[in-house]
């Protein structure tokens, strides 16, 4: 491991992650499982490992038990030791209980203490609900070189996606003269990534001027890029937001598409492996005489003897001969019993889909969720965690059925395109 850089991590991880629907009704969205063995937030921790940095602040808020158990002390991504750390955040209240962080500069404002306790050169501000690879080493080099005071990692997208993000306009030495926050016609396709190198003596000058600037995006670096030196980093591999259902199943196909450009396993990202039990003790996967496995992720301790083609199967998984699974994520320990089809779905953990029953059935992609048509609106359907799907069930194309469901709640046979069960 290369020589650490004197930079502090503060890693933001309490956001709600609504569009993510019922995959975050029991968890924070940096907590959800990805790409099979994963959860998101492996891959900022170990961008952070393999980029030699050594103190992390996780600041958690939304539902985070599951996400601080994943964390624990640190070990997996050699975060024990002396000088080196992950400590976890809980939410800070301001004078009323119900006060909670209101944007990401207030979050870390009402974090000061600690980042005092920790002096260093630079702060590295992070999200950790992003899908990427990239070096921290190189971008504090960068904005070293620059003796910047703010440096915000960057990259090219389409300007049918850049309302999504904010917006850097730049000169030719990389510094930023203009900024735009999700912008409805933008002036540039240059987006950010909310990855900020901040000198550390500036940060904690900024966050003490005014208590009402609550928002980097919206209202630090509008401001910072007027007055002081913000540059951006450029980059150029993969990254992917998945902030929605559309963009989590993409980014989870990418993982078994040929030259997508993700790759966890040469990237070196670790996960927790003990934490919930999810395959540290588990026996290698088993496949059935009669079974048949394209294009797909098979974790361990799943037993297949039916067809799984272009799927993220978690560990534990078992599909019965006859079942046949396309084009789905499937979380651990569920079971897709004899007969049983899906196809464009995601299963939250210990989903059981009964004989015969079918899940994303039909053709019709155009009905929206009836409830959140822009959080289910490409043909997928998600099945929250635990839920017992009966036999011969057929549950239509941007369907929500929710983890608080049971077999009595279910009448009928069919649940049509678009429709909820909660």
């Amino acid at each position: 491991m290369r020589k650490a850089k004197e930079a502090l991590v503060l890693l933001l991880a309490g956001g709600v992650g609504s569009r993510l629907n019922i995959l975050v009704q029991k968890r924070a969205k940096p907590a959800v499982p990805f790409a099979g063995i994963y959860r998101i937030i492996d891959f900022s921790l170990s961008n952070v490992m393999n980029s030699g940095l050594q103190k992390v602040g996780v600041l958690t808020q939304y539902k985070p038990l599951s996400l601080m158990d994943h964390l624990s002390h640190g070990e997996p991504w050699d975060f024990t030791g002396r000088g080196r750390g992950v400590k976890i955040l809980p939410p800070r209240t301001g004078e009323l209980e119900s006060d909670w962080y209101r944007g990401t500069a207030d979050a870390v404002r009402r974090n000061l203490d600690f980042i005092r306790a920790n002096p260093a050169k630079e702060v590295v501000i992070l999200s950790g609900d992003h899908i990427y690879h990239m070096d921290f080493d190189a971008m504090i080099e960068f904005h070293r070189a620059k003796n910047a005071d703010v440096t915000i990692a960057m990259m090219v997208v389409s300007k049918s996606e850049i309302h999504q993000f904010g917006a850097g306009i730049t000169d030719r030495d990389d510094r930023i003269i203009d900024w735009e926050e999700k912008p409805k016609e933008p002036k540039t396709n240059l987006a950010s990534m909310g990855i900020y190198v901040f000198d550390y003596d500036y940060l904690l000058d900024t966050l003490s001027r005014n208590s009402l600037e609550l928002d980097f995006g919206m209202d630090i670096l509008p401001r910072a890029i007027r007055e002081d030196n913000v540059f951006a980093y450029p980059f150029y591999g993969y990254w992917r937001d998945v902030g929605t259902v559309q963009a989590y199943w993409e980014a989870n196909m990418d993982v078994i598409r040929k030259n997508s450009g993700i790759s966890p396993h040469d990237w070196n990202i670790r996960t927790n492996i003990e934490a919930g039990n999810r395959f540290a003790d588990r026996p290698p996967a088993r496949f059935g005489s009669r079974a048949k496995v394209h294009s797909s992720l098979i974790s361990a301790g799943s037993t297949i003897r039916g067809d799984v083609q272009q799927s993220v199967l978690a560990p534990g998984v078992v599909v019965e001969e006859g079942a046949v699974v396309r084009n789905s994520v499937i979380f651990s320990d569920c079971v897709v019993k004899k007969g049983a089809k899906i196809d464009y779905a995601i299963l939250d953990k210990r989903v059981c889909v009964e004989k015969d029953a079918e899940i994303g059935c039909g053709r019709n992609h155009a009905v929206a969720n009836k409830l959140n048509p822009d959080h289910l609106y490409s043909g997928i359907t998600l099945v929250g965690k635990g839920t017992h799907i009966p036999a011969e069930l057929r549950i239509g194309r941007n369907c929500a059925i929710h983890s608080t469901v049971n077999l009595a709640d279910f009448s009928g046979k069919i649940i049509e395109d678009g429709e909820s069960l909660i």
